[in-house]
């Protein structure tokens, strides 16, 4: 299944990140996919803020990977594992650097969200959500500044075509699109 959404702002794509957060359970994979300044780590904030984790989502590029523990006095219940694989890829196999984190270990207990995953780390889990986001008017954003992105969310296995139709999407944003 996958549909896809006209996300306006940044203010937006937070909010979409919210929202996927209330369907996301323990041992979920999210991958996301894009250019660079489409939006990734954005999605990822929202994410965090909705599962309620501790810390600053911040872009995990030269650390690879974070673990953010949940919030308990604000009521977070599930730790979010953020993974930046665009620096993975310098040696032969980029699916065996993503062994080398160890990151299967804490997929049980854990969301897990890897920007630049897309190709490289499908086989941590059984089923994921895939989410491609793209800018309208093409190429890389770095200046930070609101553009329309579109957002399309492909579930892969599992019950991902039940959870994206409960899919509350925020307010801002627009249905553009689905295929089966």
């Amino acid at each position: 299944m996958s549909e896809r959404y006209l996300v306006p702002t940044v203010a937006d794509m937070r909010a979409l990140g919210q929202a996927l957060a209330a369907q996301l359970r323990p041992g979920d994979l999210v991958v996301l996919a894009g250019p660079l300044g489409a939006g990734k780590t954005v999605l990822t904030q929202g994410i965090g803020a909705g599962l309620r984790v501790t810390g600053a989502v911040t872009s995990p590029t030269f650390v690879i990977a974070r673990v953010h523990q949940p919030d308990r006095a604000a009521g977070g219940k599930i730790p979010l594992v953020h993974v930046d694989a665009y620096r993975l890829g310098g040696g032969a196999d980029p699916r065996a650097e993503i062994d080398d984190l160890d990151l299967d270990a804490s997929v049980d207990e854990s969301v897990t969200v890897v920007e630049w995953g897309e190709g490289v780390v499908e086989q941590l889990a059984d089923a994921h959500l895939l989410v491609r986001i793209d800018r309208p008017t093409g190429g890389e954003d770095t200046t930070g500044q609101d553009e329309p992105r579109q957002v399309e969310l492909i579930g892969r296995g599992g019950d991902w075509t039940a959870r994206l139709a409960d899919l509350e999407m925020p307010v801002g944003c627009t249905r553009v699109g689905a295929s089966a």
